[in-house]
């Protein structure tokens, strides 16, 4: 696993795909951060974390799109299936190589933070909680578009699919909160990750929602995992 994890976080620098990625990811949300904080001369950190947390739902297909449809692509992931290493290893190597470049990235922002602490107040308590809750929210999206990238032969086709999927769980969220049915508004709150990160932004530390992130995560590398054998014992 960890020469699994090596070789697909070297690849994130050795290609543009990760450099792209941090790029982005830190010019939109320093775009947020001087709209939201600046500009409105407020040390609000919460608030900017709830704002840029949107953006996994852009941007996680990015760092996904190539870590199994690339190798389907290319053929060679017949070489992967048949390697020493275990499937869960594999997927889970890939898995982690993408959140730790998602983590470097977001100990970037802690400039923000920074800037924040030098003209107004920071409470490192509610600061720990949101950031707990916003990890764990980009690395619910990154098992599912690794997932989605698992099911797809290319990498086009990886990211489209998993932007759109990303997209559903966004307008679900909304429909959570049109819909008159009380039964129906309960069952789609309950699926949020945006739901299951309003109690981070308000400093509460939700071990209801951090459980239900890793059960997430835990369910979709499982699915990858089975998609992945199914795949080996097929020969396709």
């Amino acid at each position: 696993m960890l020469a699994i994890w090596k070789r697909e976080l070297q690849s994130y620098f050795y290609t543009p795909v990760g450099y792209v990625f941090m790029g982005v990811f830190l010019s939109l949300s320093g775009l947020f951060f001087y709209m939201l904080v600046l500009d409105a001369r407020s040390s609000d950190v919460l608030t900017f974390l709830g704002q840029i947390s949107y953006l996994w739902m852009l941007l996680s297909p990015v760092l996904t799109m190539r870590l199994l449809a690339e190798e389907r692509q290319k053929r060679t992931d017949q070489l992967l299936l048949t390697s020493p290493v275990s499937l869960p290893g594999v997927v889970l190597g890939k898995y982690l190589a993408a959140v730790t470049v998602m983590a470097c990235t977001v100990l970037l922002t802690l400039v923000y933070v920074l800037v924040v602490a030098l003209y107004g107040a920071v409470y490192p308590g509610e600061l720990m909680v949101g950031y707990l809750g916003f990890i764990l929210q980009g690395s619910a999206f990154l098992a599912l578009d690794l997932y989605i990238s698992g099911c797809s032969s290319n990498q086009v086709t990886a990211a489209v699919s998993a932007f759109g999927a990303n997209l559903a769980l966004w307008l679900m969220d909304l429909l959570a909160g049109g819909v008159t049915q009380t039964w129906l508004q309960d069952v789609l709150s309950f699926f949020s990750l945006y739901q299951r990160y309003n109690p981070f932004l308000m400093g509460q530390l939700s071990f209801a929602s951090i459980g239900f992130d890793l059960a997430f995560i835990a369910a979709f590398l499982a699915m990858t995992v089975h998609s992945l054998d199914s795949r080996r014992y097929r020969g396709v």
